[in-house]
């Protein structure tokens, strides 16, 4: 394997071993890490498990660790190319792996795209959810956010996303505010930056299902799920970045408001991913959380 191959395809050695699921609508890969109670993570657009790997060592002495790999921009096993795929689709292998795992009683934490994915499963498929967390994630009008509309004219103009993609490979660009620049506050691992950037550049089939994604995205999708959130009467946590600048605290207390068993917590010192700048604090909330709301 090339060594620009061994980058894209770098997996943090705290998730453990890559598996495998294969399900109707296609294969996804997922982490299977620590025993106890169990957390499923979802990630959002452009980034994969690794996002997840600084919490998963956090959590892990005490919680069993489901990182979901989904097909989303940074992925390294695409679907098949007769494959539908968007917003609602995604939400779907969300709770179909939850469902081919047997999983119950579970704490879904979601970030960026992936709390909208996460609002689409608690308010379509709520059974095997047993509390949700939000870290800053999109809401109703801000899917996509401001920051990052440019995206949907990846998925119409013609060679966009692989112009866009080839940009990433370029590492002082990623930096950039429309890039990871505003996402976190310090600069990430230089390794899972890579898994997240090199994919989407390297492979036509991840363009191909990023493209497809980005034309399926629309926000009357996050609008329903979130006018049916008050149908989601178990515990919740909003975990939001106090200095986030991509999602607006408005939106953090607007969710708090919707989700009728809920608490909103700031995460100190950190942009977005807050699970990349301040790990310590937002595993705390959410270890806290699932003992605090345990039956």
């Amino acid at each position: 394997m090339s060594d620009s191959a061994t980058r894209m395809a770098w997996r943090s050695p705290v998730l453990g071993e890559a598996k495998q699921l294969d399900m109707p609508a296609g294969s996804i890969r997922y982490f299977d890490v620590g025993s106890g109670p169990v957390i499923v993570f979802v990630h959002g657009v452009i980034v994969n498990a690794n996002l997840w790997r600084k919490l998963v060592e956090r959590l892990t002495p005490d919680h069993r660790c489901v990182v979901l790999d989904l097909p989303v921009g940074a992925h390294t096993l695409p679907l098949p190319a007769d494959a539908d795929l968007g917003p609602v689709e995604v939400a779907s292998l969300v709770a179909d792996s939850i469902e081919a795992l047997g999983l119950d009683d579970v704490t879904l934490v979601g970030s960026d795209s992936g709390g909208a994915f996460s609002q689409i499963v608690v308010t379509t498929r709520p059974e095997r959810i047993g509390r949700l967390v939000l870290a800053s994630s999109d809401y109703r009008d801000n899917f996509p956010p401001k920051l990052f509309s440019y995206f949907t004219l990846l998925g119409i103009i013609p060679g966009a996303m692989w112009l866009v993609s080839q940009t990433l490979r370029i590492s002082p660009l990623r930096r950039a505010p429309v890039a990871f620049g505003w996402i976190t506050k310090r600069r990430m691992d230089r390794e899972a930056e890579d898994s997240y950037a090199l994919p989407l550049s390297a492979r036509a089939e991840v363009r191909r299902d990023l493209r497809r994604f980005i034309r399926k995205t629309d926000k009357t999708i996050t609008n329903d799920a979130a006018d049916r959130l008050p149908g989601f009467n178990k515990p919740a946590l909003i975990a939001w970045s106090d200095e986030d600048r991509v999602f607006p605290k408005s939106d953090a207390v607007a969710l708090a408001a919707d989700l009728p068993d809920s608490r909103l917590e700031y995460v100190e010192d950190s942009y977005t991913f807050s699970m990349e700048d301040n790990p310590d604090q937002l595993a705390g909330l959410i270890r806290d959380f699932v003992v605090e709301t345990a039956e």
